[in-house]
Parts: C-alpha cells; structure tokens; sequence
C-alpha cells in the first residue's frame, strides 16, 4: 500500500514545490499554500471542517489519470477576482464542486461562492432571486437572475437547447462553464468592500475587481464535456490551477472540437440589462501548436435584438488578451466539429501563474499594460516558447464598424483546413458587412498557411449597397519587415499596397469571393528588375545623407524609410522626377533600416542600407 500523508496538526505551511503521493487532511486541520505548487499523484481526502488554502497564486494539480477519488467534507479554498460592475458578464468554470463524503467531482452552484474576511474566513455569499437583478458588493450578494450555462447549441434560445437557466441552484457539472454578472459598488448598495486580504482588497469600486472565495471539492481528473456539430458548448478550466488551453485544445482525443476557443467581451462602459442595449461579441483563439503562444483575434462590439439575434455590427474590441494558459475560473466557449464530447485532463494542467504574461482573466475595463501582438517570447513552464509570424487586416466599413483577421505563417500549415489553426468567424451570417478568409468555401477569421512570395490568399467580402471598406495591414509581429503585402483587386486587375498605406474601395450589394487576394508581390511589375536598377540607392555615413541617384529621371511618388519592425521612420512624397534626391540621417539611431521607394506608376523597390553615426 502507497504512504498516505496525514496531516494530524493545525498548519501546514508549504513554501517550495511539494509532491505527496496521496493526501489526508484530519478534521479541523488545513494546509495553506502561498505562492507555490502543491502536486499530488493521486487524491485527497479532506475530514469535516479540513480545508486546503490556495492563496496568492499557490495552485494545486494532481496525477490522477482516470477519474477523480477526491472525497470528504472539508473544502479547498481558493480566490478570484471578475467583474465589479454588476452590468457585465465573466464567463465562469468553476474549480471545485460540493464537499461530500462520495468519491468523485461533484455539482457546483453560487452558493459555494464566500466573502473573503481575512486568509482563511470567508462569509457566505447572499443569493437574491430571480426578480433581484443587481447584487452588491458589501455585504456580497449575488443576483440569481444571470447565472446561465450554455449547453450545445447554436443559437440564442434561452430556456431552451442553449442557455439553460441555474440560478442558485447546485446544477453546474464539473466542466460546465456559466454566466455571472458582477456587483454594485454604489454607496446605496453598500459600497465597495474595502476589507484587505493577503495586500489585496476584496473589491476597490469603479475599475476594481469583485473578489470570490471558491469553497469546495477539488475537482481532478478526466472531466467530459459534450459537443455537437457546428455548436458551440460553454466550458473552461474546471481545476484549481492553471490549464494549458493548449494541450486541451490540441489533445489527439478531442477532435470532436475545432481545436479553438471562444471568449465572451463585453463593452463594459455600457451600462444596461437589457440584451438590446448589450454590446459584445466573441474574441477567437487558435493555439497553433502546442509550444505556441497562439494567435488571439478580439471580438467586435455587435449589438443585438431581444430574441438574440444581430442587430448591427460594431468596431474591433482592440483587447488583446493573452490565452495560452486559462487562469483559474476561466470559462469559454468551444464549437463541435462532430458530436461527441472532450476530454480535460490532468495532463492538461500547468503551474503557470496568472501574473504571467501569457495568462489573463478577462474581468477588466481596458488592459493598459498589453499590447495588441507581442513579440517577446516569455517563460513557458513546458519548454521552449514561439511566437506566431502573422499579418493582421483590419478592415474599416464605411468608416465606423471594424473587423480584425489574422494570417499566420506557420510551417506545419496546409492549404487546407488544420485543426487549432484555422478558425472560422464567430460572427453571425446576418451580418450586413463583413470580410474573411475564404478557405474551403466558409468564411474564417484565422488562417494558417507557410509563406511562399507567390502565395495568394482569398480575401471574401460581404456587403450592403454601397459600403466603403478600408482595408489595411500595417500591423505585423515577427514578420519580415522588407516584405511588400498588397490587396489585389481583380475587378480591374490591380494591386495595392496595403503594409504602408490603406485600400479604400466602395463596393455594391453582394458576396463577392473571387475579387479580393492578399498577394506578396505585385505581378503586374512584370520589368521590375528594369526599375530597380534604374536607381542608386546609397548611405554616406561620414556626410550622414542618404542619396537616391536616379539617372532616368523617374517621377516618384514617395520614399519611405522603415526600421526592421516595420515602424515607419520618415516618408516624403510628391518628390517629381529629379537625377538625384539627399535625406539628412543624422537625427537617425544607429541600426538597419529599409528604404522604399514608389514612382508615379506605383512600381516599387526595396533596400537595406545600415546607419551608423557614431564617432569614433
């Protein structure tokens, strides 16, 4: 018989990683774990009033290959922070269930959900009815009215095959997400909880964030999830640790799913409960691989009718909003690619704290400290990291709403379709406007292919008389800066540069699938070689001037000079026809840059030059 670990004292304090083989934590007895990773190999059994206190970012993971044998009375404890605006949605996966003396994972319901009064005494939450639609944060209470999961389906339907109403009742399996909205911070309502757990307070109003105390089981093991074709399922991370959403994703075993995931964002400097005056969309996810830091698309702020269905389209969120590990609660959506169920397994689970950079819960009024594509690589606990090489088209309708595509280069793509990579539209079919990859004749809003200069990407537009749309691709992560990318247009048989400048045509009614293309080089150059020897180009670093000789006189219509991220450096334009033109480089920083040059008849050439003004 293994050793079992028996906890017979009043505190553990674990401070490095600890491995237990199995773990037993006697009645009125705890551990409490600070910042560090608790693994255990098989189960837990917590006696009658026996508590495991996960705090400042401690997880537990286990190694349970099968289904969970956590049992008992007593209750993990565990903290986390959504939304403090009682308007707004998280979408929640709760991490534990009811505590009982059977074996396994257990239903979950917001009665589980506490107060945090200091690092180990909670409060129960108060559960105000159906009728009670804000809740508040001090004294915490919680409205009933907007907790919903949402269960294979693919339409709004509440009530129904879709949304399925919880409220406070213990129905929520282990694996099933749901909805929450926040709480009121108004001085009527109680005001902020202004009481200070572990150097965080519980909730500081405005922008703050609503903190939970999760008392209960632990879930562990192989969790199932069901799914049906082309419907989407509500889940998430159902652990007390992070998920590698990855992994998850990925899994040879759940090929049942698209292999993406889909988060809910909502504008939340809009204040209503009524779904008509809601506006939010789903943000997409693909993993890319396992070592990826994956690609994440942000929603656009739709709004909607009363029955759910699109009312209009709105503008790109802008969020960017890392994926690659869910932190604890996380929930999200999932569409079935067949019907069956996935699988989360422990094998899926990941120390990897929410601090980090590539684990973020989405509960807040903007991220400041993020950028909309990173391209720094950070710790992985799994090994090596790669960042994705990607272009991002964003596409302007008739100079208000916008649609954010991504197109990545990755090696192990095809031309085809490839699972965890290509992902189709959130987007409903009703919307008036709209712009996507067109691959296999569906639309996708992320598309993987490996780089060929000749490589030509279909561009499908949807549109209402006489739209504007704005096409524009300035926005590149580990990319080649000196590539050209251009919008071909087959109407008239044209080619526009769309890296450096914006493509602006007016389009009619219709679906039109074979007039766009995302080319790499403009065909119609065809004595390209012919205008790129008819110039000089030439950096005189002892002068600190940059000369462009162009001995056939040559109209040009600009020259542009980038650095190697793509940033633009300086651009002149309506330049005429001239035997030679001098750009001043000493305000310039030493580095590589690109120079580019386009004449009149928007040919173009690019070249390196190295600036170097340092004195010696």
């Amino acid at each position: 018989m293994k050793k079992i670990y028996k906890y017979l004292f009043s505190l553990v304090m674990l401070s490095s990683f600890s491995v237990f083989s199995q773990v037993y934590i006697s009645p009125n007895s705890y551990v409490y774990v600070k910042d560090q990773l608790v693994y255990v190999r098989q189960g837990i059994n917590l006696q009658s009033n026996g508590n495991i206190f996960l705090r400042r970012e401690g997880q537990l993971l286990q190694g349970t290959t099968g289904a969970s044998t956590n049992l008992g009375l007593g209750k993990l404890s565990v903290f986390q922070e959504g939304t403090s605006d009682n308007f707004d949605y998280n979408y929640w996966c709760s991490p534990i269930g009811n505590a009982s003396a059977l074996s396994g994972n257990e239903n979950f319901g917001i009665t589980m959900l506490e107060q945090p009064v200091n690092l180990m005494t909670s409060t129960p939450a108060t559960i105000l009815p159906y009728s009670s639609w804000n809740g508040t944060a001090n004294p915490l209470s919680i409205s009933s009215h907007w907790v919903w999961k949402y269960i294979t389906s693919n339409v709004y339907d509440p009530g129904g095959l879709g949304w399925i109403y919880v409220g406070g009742t213990t129905s929520v399996a282990a694996g099933q997400g749901f909805t929450m909205k926040g709480t009121s911070t108004a001085i009527a309502d109680g005001g902020p909880d202004t009481t200070t757990v572990d150097g965080v307070q519980n909730n500081s109003g405005g922008t703050g964030a609503q903190r939970y105390d999760f008392r209960g089981k632990p879930n562990d093991g192989n969790i199932s999830v069901n799914v049906g074709l082309n419907m989407l399922t509500l889940t998430g991370n159902p652990y007390p640790s992070a998920l590698h959403v990855n992994g998850f994703l990925l899994d040879a075993g759940n090929t049942a799913c698209d292999g993406n995931a889909y988060y809910w964002e909502q504008n939340k400097s809009v204040n209503s409960h009524y779904l008509a005056a809601y506006q939010g969309g789903y943000g997409t996810y693909s993993p890319i691989s396992l070592v990826s830091t994956g690609i994440y698309v942000p929603a656009t702020y739709d709004t909607y009718n009363p029955d759910g269905t699109l009312n209009t389209a709105g503008g790109s969120s802008g969020l960017s909003i890392e994926r690659k590990y869910a932190p604890i609660g996380q929930g999200f959506m999932i569409k079935g690619s067949a019907g069956g169920t996935v699988t989360l397994r422990n094998s899926h689970r990941v120390y990897y704290k929410e601090s980090g950079s590539l684990s973020e819960f989405e509960r807040a009024m903007n991220h400041p400290d993020r950028v909309i594509i990173s391209n720094s690589p950070d710790f992985d606990p799994n090994g090596e990291v790669v960042p994705v090489s990607q272009i991002r088209l964003n596409t302007t309708f008739n100079n208000s709403s916008t649609c954010q595509m991504a197109l990545a280069f990755v090696l192990e793509a095809t031309d085809g379709i490839d699972r965890g990579i290509d992902a189709k539209t959130p987007n409903s079919e009703t919307l008036p406007n709209d712009v996507y990859f067109f691959l296999n004749n569906d639309r996708y809003i992320i598309q993987g292919v490996q780089f060929d200069i000749d490589k030509r990407i279909p561009i499908g537009v949807k549109s209402t008389e006489n739209t504007i749309f704005k096409f524009d691709a300035s926005l590149i992560a580990n990319f080649d800066a000196s590539q050209n990318i251009y919008m071909y247009d087959a109407l008239d048989s044209t080619y526009h540069d769309i890296k450096n400048d914006t493509y602006e045509v007016t389009m009619p009614a219709g679906v039109f699938n074979n007039r766009f293309e995302i080319t790499f080089k403009d065909s119609a150059l065809s004595n390209g070689g012919v205008v790129k020897d008819s110039f000089f180009i030439n950096q005189n670093n002892s002068a600190q001037v940059l000369t462009i000789n162009n001995p056939n006189v040559v109209e040009l219509k600009s020259v542009t000079l980038f650095d190697l991220t793509g940033k633009q450096i300086f651009k002149e334009q309506k330049l005429g026809a001239k035997t030679s033109y001098q750009f001043n480089t000493n305000s310039i920083s030493d580095a590589v840059y690109i120079v580019r040059i386009i004449t009149s008849d928007n040919k173009e050439i690019a070249q390196k030059i190295i600036v170097s003004n340092t004195t010696n």
